[in-house]
């Protein structure tokens, strides 16, 4: 007799039910299934334990004293790239939604777990399991919100997959490495994406109408390399709003404090990342960090266009005077800001060291969110290379 897996005596929490991290909770889906029963082993935000699922996925942890894999986390190598023949709809050129229905229709995975939107509402998530590269297409861009992607696990036990390919970000991939030899798998292949400063969808909505000119029309929007926000609108139509003349003032709270509370915004834990922040503008940043991620590399190698990735100019000024200005909710008037970002345009850091300002950014804005909101967590919660990163600024009490 098959004694029941421990996971299987467990329960799915209700919706609405309060989660194990409370008000740090990711909604990255876990604790929508009955691997809740791992839930304070693998949730990022009760157990942070990157280094350790390094070594585990990529048969050893970063190098804190090599500046990129400091920054970037393990890799093989990084390259800027972008599709010959870009996806018709992609948020980019379509790399994601390549390397996905190729692994998928050359039999390497059985499935790739993705996030389409509701029919009613483009922005709200829907993780499926997609088998088909109609079903991979229509989860093209970005959503971002909240996403419980980890929501699926139970179907994909239940389905009898053994060769499994997972997009998602980093909360969703830590809690998935921590309770990946559950699953039952052959083989788990982890597609990431960078990841920073996501939404509730009511979030997301007060974003656009703060920020867009027409919040309705906004098909997806990124934070590029220009410094400015870009919104392309269903007409084709790309909005930029610059960094500096966000209304930081009536943002700061519209962040979920999951992202406030952040340290993986590179994904350190899949086996290839696909962004953008590391590249020059137009191409997408690509970080290969192990085997796996080199064979779904190869699997579109005729398809992308590639390029050495670069680095210029100097973030730590920009990044020292950011600091006080988003804490105190600085707004610049549009004139002035719109001249700053041509100025930085010009003079500021690009490709790694844009990446590196982005990084540096963000860990200094979350080390004091932690810090004042959660002290009892900032030792175990913030990881030695962000604590690495945090020091060489300055930062208010």
């Amino acid at each position: 007799m098959t004694s029941t897996l421990p996971h299987k005596k467990a329960k799915a929490l209700k919706p609405g039910s309060p989660r194990p991290a409370k008000e740090l909770c990711s909604e990255c889906g876990l604790c929508d299934t009955y691997y809740v029963h791992y839930v304070k082993e693998a949730c990022a935000f009760l157990n942070q334990q990157i280094k350790e699922l390094e070594e585990q996925s990529h048969s050893r942890s970063r190098n804190l004293d090599d500046s990129d894999e400091l920054y970037f986390g393990v890799q093989q190598e990084m390259m800027a790239a972008r599709k010959k023949e870009p996806i018709p709809g992609a948020q980019w050129t379509g790399i994601v939604s390549s390397i996905a229905i190729e692994m998928l229709e050359n039999g390497i995975v059985e499935g790739v777990v993705c996030v389409q939107n509701t029919e009613s509402d483009r922005f709200q998530p829907m993780p499926v399991i997609a088998r088909t590269a109609e079903e991979i297409l229509a989860a093209r861009v970005n959503k971002p919100t909240l996403s419980p992607n980890l929501s699926v696990l139970e179907q994909i036990e239940q389905s009898g997959m053994k060769r499994l390919l997972v997009i998602g970000v980093g909360c969703q991939i830590q809690a998935l490495r921590a309770v990946e030899k559950q699953l039952g798998l052959e083989k788990l292949y982890v597609l990431g994406t960078p990841c920073v400063d996501n939404v509730t969808r009511a979030g997301l909505q007060k974003f656009l109408e703060t920020t867009s000119k027409s919040p309705e029309t906004v098909v997806h929007y990124e934070f590029m390399q220009d410094f400015r926000v870009h919104f392309k609108h269903e007409d084709g139509s790309i909005e930029m709003v610059p960094f500096f003349g966000l209304k930081t003032n009536k943002l700061k709270d519209v962040f979920a404090p999951s992202c406030m509370s952040c340290f993986d915004y590179v994904n350190s834990l899949s086996d290839i990342v696909v962004g953008y922040m590391g590249a020059p503008f137009g191409w997408q940043w690509i970080v290969v960090r192990n085997e796996r991620g080199k064979e779904m590399l190869d699997m579109v190698k005729d398809q992308i266009d590639t390029q050495p990735v670069m680095s210029q100019g100097n973030r730590q000024a920009a990044v020292q005077q950011s600091i006080p200005a988003y804490d105190k909710g600085v707004t610049l008037p549009m004139w002035a800001a719109k001249l700053m970002g041509v100025v930085i345009e010009k003079i500021g850091p690009k490709g790694l060291e844009y990446a590196r300002f982005s990084i540096d950014s963000h860990f200094t804005r979350n080390y004091l969110y932690t810090k004042r909101n959660h002290p009892e967590k900032l030792e175990q919660h913030v990881p030695e290379f962000a604590k690495r990163i945090v020091e060489q600024y300055e930062l208010p009490d």
